[in-house]
């Protein structure tokens, strides 16, 4: 678990995963890993047209078919290289300085699950290539790869600022105390303000945790602010997030509560969406 992967696809949110991407490769020590993968494009020439042409003419549209295929496929691996050596270049100007840079063919989310062993942190952009513009658009991998890896998520906004505080969601429960613990304990987030945030539920014994976990943080050198707060929770934490401009997000993906429905069910979107600000899914 030594690299974070940061994730380039030539969407325009390259330059925020390649910022973010030093970032935490930087604050961890860690090497950073650049990756682009070459997924399959369909091959023409192995399209069956028998019989919708001539058999002369087939062959011809058909070897003309697979030539272009071979010259996509070239170009797609010259295009990688140079949006590696591209974010590379950024890399070093942000600081970071054990850098790989990887091309890899194959399906992105296996890719990840392939290099998920070597791990630290993986980050992807907000949007892929298929949203050009949309800010408010998912890339079609990230709910796949939030599902099947294992390892920390952050998703990155458009645009990467490195952040000044943090706000956590919590409710309690043991895979909470979990998060809470990988916090504390991976450094990422040391000397960062930490907002400690629990939207009530009308359970005592909870509003008690709350107060316990923000000790342990604050024993741990956090500058903490706990907040409880009212209503459903997909709203109040948005809006508490966007009121006292909170930078960066950390929610955890294994809580068996309404937590856990925001990151198993349509709200897993609704959340990643409405977040203009870098957000942590710890697994």
């Amino acid at each position: 678990m030594n690299n974070v992967i940061a994730c380039i696809d030539g969407s325009i949110i390259n330059n925020a995963v390649c910022d973010a991407g030093s970032w935490v490769a930087t604050k961890l020590g860690k090497p950073l890993y650049l990756l682009h993968t070459l997924e399959k494009e369909p091959q023409h020439g192995a399209d069956d047209l028998s019989g919708a042409i001539g058999l002369g003419a087939q062959s011809e549209l058909l070897d003309k078919m697979a030539q272009l295929d071979e010259e996509r496929a070239r170009l797609a691996l010259r295009y990688g290289k140079v949006l590696l050596a591209g974010a590379e270049d950024r890399a070093r100007s942000a600081g970071a300085t054990d850098i790989e840079v990887h091309l890899r063919h194959g399906d992105f989310v296996e890719s990840l699950v392939d290099l998920e062993a070597t791990a630290r942190m993986m980050i992807v952009g907000k949007t892929g290539t298929d949203h050009a513009g949309q800010f408010t658009a998912l890339g079609s991998h990230i709910e796949s790869l939030i599902r099947q890896v294992h390892t920390s998520i952050l998703i990155a906004p458009p645009e990467f600022i490195a952040p000044t505080n943090f706000m956590l969601a919590y409710d309690g429960r043991e895979t909470a105390d979990k998060s809470l613990e990988r916090v504390i304990a991976g450094g990422l987030l040391t000397g960062l303000k930490c907002h400690l945030v629990m939207v009530r539920n009308n359970d005592e014994s909870r509003e008690e945790k709350l107060a316990k976990a923000a000790e342990r943080l604050t024993q741990e050198g956090f500058d903490v602010e706990r907040v409880l707060l009212d209503g459903p929770i997909f709203e109040a934490l948005r809006d508490y997030q966007q009121q006292q401009s909170i930078s960066l997000l950390i929610m955890g993906a294994f809580a068996h509560s309404k937590i856990r429905r925001l990151f198993l069910g349509s709200n897993t979107i609704r959340m990643i969406e409405a977040s203009t600000i870098p957000l942590i899914v710890l697994r």
